[in-house]
Order: C-alpha cells, then structure tokens, then sequence
C-alpha cells in the first residue's frame, strides 16, 4: 500500500509521548478498524515522537507503537 490516499494522518497518545505520524489503511476502512485488528503493535511511517511536555525526541521513517500503552488515537484532517 504505496499511495497516498492509504496513508491517514494520525496522533496516537501514550503515558509518556504524544507520536504524529501515518498509519496506513485499506480504502474504505476507519482508524476504529484499524485498531480493531492490529495485532500487538502498530506500523507508524514518518513518525515524530515528542514528550507529553513537548520536546521533540525522535524523528523516523518508521516505528512500531505497542497497542498496549496506547491510551488515545485520532485522525487529524
């Protein structure tokens, strides 16, 4: 799943870090989806990862997010 219209924008909350970044999704599926029937973790590409207080810390092409310390996700538009 390579094109664009795949990939949606997303902010994904945990304890310690607030991750902005694109998961990518099958045409017509939603994010609740998405979450419903991903496994242990989830794919994240061009990901950003700052401190709940706001310093950036990592900047990556890809990171897996474990669903486990995911407390909010929502798409941005």
């Amino acid at each position: 799943m390579a094109a664009d219209e795949d990939r949606t924008k997303v902010t994904i909350l945990t304890g310690m870090y607030r991750i902005k970044g694109y998961i990518h999704l099958f045409p017509n599926s939603r994010v609740t989806d998405y979450m419903n029937e991903s496994k242990d973790f989830i794919a994240v590409t061009s990901a950003e990862v700052w401190e709940v207080e706001g310093r950036q810390v990592l900047t990556t092409p890809f990171i897996n997010v474990s669903r486990g310390h995911i407390q909010i996700v929502t798409p941005e538009q």
